[in-house]
């Protein structure tokens, strides 16, 4: 036998001798199969936790790996980063911009952070003296009750804190209020054009909010975020966009705040508070009562942007005044509201051609007007 006739029966032994062995043992891809049978329906990041597909390829085959590729490095980074991902989905940041932030998680941030450099500013009430000091404590309204006052402090607080566009939470809070008044599911920019839309002078909101600070933006979210006034937000943002009787929507949203800081440092909301018990809510539900009632007077008396700094003066005569008719007037309103009845800021329902916000258009807030009387305070 020649040595190329025994080298093919050589190899042909060889041959048989691997089928006979193969064919009395499973195949290693019926091993394989049973394994993947078995994992189905495990997620990726469970089936990479687990060592799984290590076990499909390494263990079960007897595979090493030799030299690696750079599409294998390259693989290999992509799938490491696919548990990561996953785990970033599931537990999304409550500080991401896209999302909407509620009134009161707003309002726990700033329960939680150390604001002791802010409340060394506050003046909680008026200081009065002479016969106006005798008068008030004659004739004026109670004093808050003791265990109320660090609430009302808080508020105080507030409007002392600015607008920070660094601050996550700022930023998300000014994203629900453009989102909720226009309806838009995209983030806007924290500076441009598009806040003029809104009712700001200009392209940044932060210089808008001077003697209310970040108050005035907690009492606007409270305005879109709080399901029975939203309808209200919106009707009043549609008025102020009005072809003739359009204002500055946020701008006199702050000054309506600024009407509330008042109302609160001159006691005039103690009694209501002292009664419920509660100052923040007593806040919230006044500013939106006294924003209805300008909403009210405006058009039904067709008044234009000529007339905002007195109706403004007016309105926080009778808002210091009548703080309790104010709010009745509030719940009429969202009873009526809920009950899907006609609104009731004024017997008009045509609000005409909607208009875009001018900037020609002349602004008179509360602090730009001389008080009534020297006795007057002045809104800080």
């Amino acid at each position: 036998m020649n040595e190329n006739s025994r080298s093919f029966h050589e190899k042909e032994l060889r041959d048989g001798q691997i089928e006979s062995v193969c064919a009395g043992c499973p195949s290693p891809y019926d091993k394989d199969n049973s394994v993947l049978q078995a994992f189905r329906g495990i997620p990726i990041s469970e089936l990479k936790n687990n060592g799984i597909l290590r076990a499909l390829t390494a263990e079960a085959i007897g595979w090493e790996p030799g030299a690696v590729s750079v599409e294998v490095l390259r693989a290999q980074e992509e799938w490491e980063a696919v548990d990561n991902i996953q785990t970033e989905t599931g537990q999304a940041s409550s500080d991401q911009p896209g999302q909407l932030i509620s009134f009161s998680e707003a309002l726990q941030h700033f329960q939680t952070v150390d604001l002791s450099s802010f409340k060394k500013r506050i003046q909680p009430t008026i200081r009065r003296t002479g016969l106006a000091a005798l008068r008030h404590c004659l004739f004026g309204p109670p004093k808050l009750h003791q265990g109320l006052r660090e609430e009302r402090d808080l508020v105080l607080t507030i409007a002392q804190c600015g607008l920070d566009n660094q601050d996550p939470m700022h930023g998300r809070v000014l994203q629900t209020i453009y989102k909720k008044l226009t309806g838009s599911k995209f983030d806007c920019a924290l500076y441009g054009a598009h806040w003029e839309d809104l009712g700001f002078q200009g392209a940044n909101p932060a210089t808008d909010l001077r003697g209310a600070g970040f108050l005035a933006l907690l009492h606007l979210l409270y305005l879109v975020m709080d399901s029975k006034t939203l309808l209200m937000a919106q009707e009043i943002f549609r008025l102020s966009r009005h072809h003739i009787q359009q204002f500055p929507f946020c701008l006199m949203s702050v000054n309506i705040t600024r009407i509330t800081i008042q109302a609160l440092r001159e006691e005039c909301l103690s009694r209501e508070c002292n009664r419920q018990q509660k100052v923040i809510p007593v806040v919230n539900s006044f500013y939106a009562a006294t924003f209805l009632r300008l909403a009210h007077v405006w058009r039904t008396q067709q008044k234009t942007i000529a007339d905002s700094g007195f109706v403004l003066k007016d309105l926080e005569v009778l808002a210091k005044k009548s703080p309790r008719r104010l709010l009745k007037t509030l719940e009429i309103y969202l009873a009526g509201v809920a009950k899907g009845q006609a609104s009731s800021l004024g017997t008009q329902k045509c609000y005409g051609p909607q208009a875009p916000h001018s900037k020609d258009l002349t602004f008179t807030g509360v602090c730009d007007l001389p008080p009534h009387s020297s006795t007057g305070t002045r809104l800080i």
